[in-house]
């Protein structure tokens, strides 16, 4: 399926015999809860595509994010091919489309890049990885997102991390941006604890660098990286649901991807939690058209 517009107008497919380096993919539902309305989310990979066409005629210009262009002087390799089609309420079906996309790209092989969508999105993006393991997941994020179950749901927004932890082929966990409060409660954090999870709180960012989330990585792994907007600090992503002072800075986290494209290797990344209605003069927006161009630029570069 194509889009218009398409992320950065990139396109929805390469030439024949080209495979791209990345697939951007968009799921505007995933497991929503009995009695919530998911649809503003939906709004969420839209608001991105079009607050991202400023910069489609500017991707051979130099970056000064990714020290050159976006794709470092070479053919463009990122496709996106548009929304996967989902239901709000239909929450076993969504899970399934979402995870045969994430398998469908992977075969190619390629990364996948999946905007959301709610959290409730990377449950079944991380079990299309089963065959692609092992893998660590990076989560940036205010919460840890370690609830069992909430509302008679094992799947929904307060689930990925624990679903996560159950899955035969993620390796390990790394939590960062962690801060205030939360639907987390003693029981949860001595979950995440027994698991192994390194919980990195926003403060030992500020205080440390990334390096005290990326130091947690094996080199040489393969990470998925699940980004809720509501890791980033209300000052710069005020367009979530749950605002929460304290957050990491745009530098940070295109720091921590930067520094993931070096260390290790980006095997997928998922973009959850923005919420258009709370946006302001479309910021969130454009942060989150930034830090996927970042994202693409690292991957670009880690396949070369």
């Amino acid at each position: 399926m194509t889009v218009s517009p398409s992320f950065l107008g990139l396109p929805d497919c390469l030439a024949a015999g080209r495979t791209p380096c990345a697939v951007i993919f968009a799921a505007g539902h995933g497991s929503t809860y009995p009695g919530k309305d998911s649809s503003n989310y939906a709004l969420a990979a839209g608001a991105i595509r079009a607050a991202s066409q400023g910069d489609a005629a500017l991707i051979e210009h130099w970056d000064f994010d990714l020290g050159g262009p976006l794709f470092d002087g070479k053919p463009v390799c990122c496709i996106d091919v548009g929304d996967i089609p989902t239901v709000m309420h239909d929450n076993a079906g969504n899970r399934a489309r979402i995870e045969a996309k994430t398998r469908e790209v992977l075969a190619l092989p390629s990364v996948p890049i999946l905007l959301g969508g709610d959290d409730s999105v990377p449950i079944p993006f991380f079990s299309g990885f089963s065959d692609h393991g092992p893998v660590w997941i990076l989560q940036i994020d205010a919460h840890i997102d370690w609830r069992d179950e909430l509302h008679d749901e094992r799947y929904g927004y307060s689930n990925p991390m624990r679903r996560a932890s159950e899955m035969p082929h993620v390796a390990g966990i790394v939590q960062v941006g962690i801060r205030g409060v939360g639907s987390a409660r003693v029981a949860e954090i001595e979950a995440a604890r027994r698991y192994g999870s390194r919980l990195v709180t926003a403060r030992e960012v500020h205080a440390q660098g990334v390096e005290a989330a990326l130091r947690h990585i094996p080199e040489g792994a393969r990470v998925v990286v699940t980004l809720d907007c509501d890791g980033l600090d209300p000052a710069i992503m005020p367009g979530v649901a749950a605002r929460t002072p304290g957050g990491l800075t745009y530098t940070q986290v295109i720091d921590l991807i930067a520094g993931l494209g070096k260390r290790a290797r980006i095997a997928g990344l998922d973009l959850v939690e923005f919420y258009p209605p709370a946006d302001i003069d479309g910021l969130s927006a454009l942060t989150a058209a930034r830090l996927l161009a970042n994202a693409i630029g690292t991957i670009a570069r880690q396949s070369s």
